[in-house]
């Protein structure tokens, strides 16, 4: 795949064409992250944490170093995991328990990758403009994630309860 260009709306197809043929969770995650983080402005941190462990454990990312795990319901990863449900997060200051992986967050959404009832895990993005992510930036990252979960066999990850 060569590099892409495009509108944030083009991010589903612009996926869908990465992952198509390809199984492995690894692979379809990191081309996943850098879709994101190419398409979507003002954004710090793309990436993936995933269910091992009984905990959140990184994944592929784009942005600095990454927090490496996190316990559910802690954080807003270890949050919306527990949930099950999208998070947007206008000031991550103002997040009771937010885990300051970058100082330079300052708002944040994070959308559960599910299989059915199954938690496979989180995507985590992470904006240095308070209050940057919208419900239609929630609705585009939870088709994303939809396209991800559909492409992947989790069996190749070591991801809990496959």
């Amino acid at each position: 795949m060569h590099a892409s260009t495009g509108s944030p709306a083009d991010l589903p197809a612009l996926a869908e064409g990465a992952f198509a043929g390809e199984r492995d969770p690894w692979a379809n995650a990191a081309n996943a992250a850098a879709l994101v983080h190419e398409l979507l402005p003002e954004l710090n941190w793309a990436g993936f944490y995933f269910l091992r462990g009984g905990g959140l454990v990184v994944g592929p990312f784009q942005g600095r170093v990454a927090c490496v795990r996190i316990p559910l319901g802690q954080g807003v990863c270890g949050t919306a995991a527990e949930r099950r449900s999208t998070l947007i997060v206008p000031d991550v200051h103002r997040f009771p328990g937010h885990i300051a992986c970058d100082a330079a967050s300052k708002s944040e959404i994070v959308v559960p990758l599910l299989d059915g009832e199954r938690l496979i895990g989180v995507l985590d993005l992470d904006s240095p403009r308070a209050d940057r992510f919208t419900a239609a930036d929630a609705r585009l990252l939870e088709s994303l994630a939809a396209k991800l979960v559909a492409a992947c066999d989790w069996r190749l990850a070591g991801i809990d309860g496959y």
